[in-house]
């Protein structure tokens, strides 16, 4: 009951943010102008976004593939992702994260759940690090509080000693296996399975102990943010009538640490606010309302790709969603255990 309350005082609060992201956007809006900017904009230019931010998409899938140790096959391992987003943009907690465990799970052989879990967080881990790159890039030009800068610059030197953890742990897999044996209770450790969890765990760490999957996984990654980069660009084409790959750095970013904010569905309110005030740090030439027209149409975009390509996933995944929803409740419950 406790943990309900928790989760409802968590969706309290996305509430009032996105309102409050919300109102900061709209206060100053002359719709009027609004409505011209979505009616001036050149749509032509949405096709080859969609096809870019699919091809992210992919690039993304490729990506788990390799961390996975080819344990999935390609169009197996993009239907899961698309799925594991469309989950993401409409339950909190990054529950379509559980959703891409329980569906690997069902693979032929399965695929462990904390094998999952350790390949989705060396992805966070190299997506942080990648988010903080391109803010640096966009931070040249950007004109933002110094402290925002120095925060930015602290945090990623966190990330990479995080992952500098996870290699560590994964090179000398016995070693790290017998130190968590020494560390955890034995009754616990019996009773939980928390030994075996930690292998599974450790097991999906082994590709960043090889050079030769090592550099694919970076390889991937630098891809697949170049291509979210790309599809920003040319949206902002349709626009502002012309791109600007600085500014596109720095709306993606901060979209990207938009979404780590609690929100309503969809992270509508802070996604748009941070894309609008990382244009107007950039001081391009358009106006306050094209700036929101291109805010709100690119995350409808993205949203939409979503949608499509999850229903798609769930299709061929030929699961329902009350099934999925039965599969990650007892995901949670075997995390509880383990906690």
């Amino acid at each position: 009951m406790s943990s309900i309350r928790k989760h409802w005082r968590v969706l309290l609060l996305g509430g009032l943010i996105s309102l409050a992201a919300i109102y900061l956007v709209v206060k100053q809006i002359n719709l009027q102008e609004l409505g011209r900017a979505l009616g001036q904009a050149q749509y032509g230019y949405v096709l080859p976004t969609a096809i870019l931010i699919i091809l992210g998409l992919a690039a993304r899938a490729v990506r788990w593939r390799v961390l996975l140790n080819y344990l999935l096959p390609l169009w197996r391992s993009f239907n899961i992702i698309n799925v594991t987003y469309l989950i993401n943009g409409l339950v909190p907690f990054r529950m379509g994260e559980l959703a891409r465990a329980f569906l690997a799970t069902r693979a032929k052989p399965p695929i462990p759940m904390f094998t999952s879990f350790s390949t989705i967080i060396v992805e966070r881990l190299l997506d942080t690090l990648a988010v903080l790159i391109i803010l640096g890039l966009a931070l040249t030009e950007a004109q933002i509080p110094p402290e925002l800068q120095a925060a930015a610059s602290a945090f990623a030197p966190m990330v990479i000693v995080g992952f500098a953890v996870l290699v560590i742990l994964a090179i000398n897999p016995g070693r790290s296996a017998t130190l968590a044996a020494r560390i955890i209770p034995a009754a616990i450790a019996k009773r939980w399975h928390i030994i075996q969890w930690f292998q599974q765990f450790l097991d999906g760490l082994k590709p960043l102990t090889h050079i030769g999957t090592l550099l694919p996984i970076l390889l991937w990654t630098v891809i697949a943010w170049s291509l979210s980069i790309a599809s920003g660009y040319v949206l902002m084409i349709a626009f502002f009538g012309e791109g600007n790959w600085m500014a596109t750095c720095l709306f993606t970013a901060a979209a990207s640490f938009a979404v780590a904010v609690p929100a309503v569905p969809g992270n509508v309110g802070p996604y748009e606010a941070s894309i609008v005030l990382a244009l107007q740090a950039m001081n391009l030439s358009g106006t306050y309302e094209t700036m929101v027209a291109f805010a709100i149409v690119i995350h409808a975009l993205n949203l939409g790709m979503s949608a499509v390509l999850g229903v798609f996933g769930f299709i061929q995944e030929g699961i329902s969603l009350e099934q999925l929803s039965e599969g990650m409740r007892g995901i949670r419950q075997q995390e509880s255990a383990a906690g």
